[in-house]
């Protein structure tokens, strides 16, 4: 079974799939993670983040894995604590714009997702890498609340500055965020991880049960 959580920034993504994942055995992929290694590779090897045919080649070259828990590895580099640093931050909309660079992810995650059981979180899952997921979900919430989520990751900067730079993230991501027809709508705004998880794994066993 494959579970597609979509929605925007500081929705609770996440941590809701990393968590849902644990809790039912099945593969947690972090799709965003997969972006940001790509970035952290690129820039380690010297290739300009707009040179999509070098950025293409490096993807294929270099497909991304997941390790246990969390972990993220790309060219035989453990990068999970690396790819979070603000300089990528900064660097990966660069690389995640490029339609190219985009269908190349998008393979590697069909290939991923196909291994087994998997929890699949992104901006696209279920629309456009897994349009057949047997679970569709889009999270959101209350912008101020999605702020203050991204501030307590974030400890030293506003929240109204935070507030400002997630919308203009939203208005940066909009072309590749896509939330399908199909998908469940989960309001976390004012939902603990847990329930949201909890939501989320009942609607698991509904459609398990009708297979």
């Amino acid at each position: 079974m494959i579970v597609a959580i979509d929605g925007p920034a500081g929705a609770g993504k996440s941590s809701v799939a990393r968590a849902l994942a644990v809790r039912l055995g099945f593969r947690y992929l972090d799709t965003g993670a997969m972006y940001r290694a790509l970035t952290w590779l690129a820039a380690r090897n010297g290739v300009d983040l707009g040179d999509v045919p070098a950025l293409v080649a490096l993807a294929r070259e270099y497909p991304v894995e997941f390790g246990e828990g969390s972990g993220v590895f790309i060219a035989g580099h453990d990068v999970t604590a690396e790819i979070r640093e603000p300089v990528i931050d900064s660097s990966v909309p660069i690389v995640a714009r490029h339609p190219a660079v985009r269908e190349v992810m998008r393979e590697r995650q069909r290939q991923l997702g196909a291994q087994g059981d998997s929890v699949i979180e992104g901006r696209d899952i279920g629309e456009i890498v897994a349009p057949d997921a047997e679970l569709k979900v889009w999270l959101y919430a209350d912008p101020a609340v999605r702020a203050a989520r991204r501030q307590a990751e974030r400890h030293g900067i506003e929240a109204a500055e935070l507030a400002d730079e997630m919308r203009r993230r939203d208005e940066r991501d909009a072309v590749n965020t896509h939330q399908a027809s199909d998908a469940v709508d989960v309001d976390t705004t004012d939902l603990t991880l847990e329930e949201v998880v909890d939501r989320i794994e009942s609607l698991v066993h509904e459609r398990a049960a009708r297979a």
